[in-house]
């Protein structure tokens, strides 16, 4: 008995030691008001009044407030050539809660800060290539199957949705990162294919599995969280910290989904 509690104690330390690092640095955006954070551009997207071509960006940053110490809110932004703007597709939580669909599509700024939190590029299309993935992401959004649904923990959120969206866009091949809670939830299904689709997972409702991938690596989830290795990259994934490179001078956390409360 008491060696159980001792391995259920070291798990949660395990678990909580990289969120609990996060904050202590200051990377959680915690006691922002979301009504007053910041959402500008951070200058990554291409401007379309320079950028004829299309363009397919898959972006990530850190969530509002705590749950930015666990993980990061994803989105795509879309644009076919020759357009002015780009499009938005992206889960968020309190549409469900007002008897919204899950899934927004908008012309927000596509490299917009996320409630104050920077965000960081995970994958792009240019060109044909970009032209040809716009309508698989598209029908993937309206095919969304928790369209319906949100939980932020553990899962279907933003990060399920990116999962969905990545494995019916193999292009992308979307590495989503290790703090990308949400992304191993397959609802009743037990297998799919990785969201990079390099490789293939099992998943017991998004709290525990395996997931063997080229682009991702090997990533063991526990409780929704992820600890991995990958051995191209050299890197290994820490829960809430993220990937952290082998061969880098120091530690970075990259940026689980918070909608604004309301």
């Amino acid at each position: 008995m008491a060696a159980t509690i001792l391995v259920i104690l070291m798990t949660l330390v395990l678990l909580l030691a990289g969120p609990a690092f996060v904050i202590a640095s200051g990377t959680a955006t915690l006691g922002v008001d979301w009504s007053r954070a910041d959402r500008t551009s951070v200058g990554l997207a291409p401007d379309p009044a320079m950028t004829p071509e299309a363009v397919v960006q898959v972006y990530a940053a850190r969530a509002l407030s705590w749950r930015g110490a666990f993980g990061t809110h994803p989105w795509f932004a879309v644009k076919p050539a020759g357009a002015s703007a780009y499009t938005v597709y992206e889960v968020i939580g309190w549409r469900v809660y007002r008897g919204l669909p899950a899934v927004a599509v908008s012309n927000r700024d596509p490299d917009g800060r996320w409630f104050g939190s920077a965000p960081a590029v995970l994958a792009e299309l240019r060109g044909p290539a970009a032209e040809a993935a716009i309508p698989k992401i598209a029908e993937a959004a309206r095919s969304y199957p928790y369209a319906g649904e949100y939980r932020i923990w553990p899962g279907p959120n933003s990060n399920t949705f990116a999962a969905w969206v990545g494995r019916a866009v193999p292009d992308l091949r979307l590495d989503l990162p290790s703090t990308a809670l949400g992304k191993d939830y397959l609802g009743t299904g037990l297998i799919a294919r990785a969201p990079s689709g390099t490789g293939w997972q099992v998943s017991l409702f998004g709290l525990a599995g395996l997931l063997l991938a080229k682009e991702e690596g090997f990533e063991v989830n526990l409780l929704g969280m992820t600890f991995g290795v990958d051995p191209f990259d050299l890197a290994v994934k820490i829960p809430g910290v993220g990937r952290v490179a082998l061969n880098a001078p120091a530690p970075t956390a990259p940026a689980v989904d918070s909608p604004p409360p309301g």
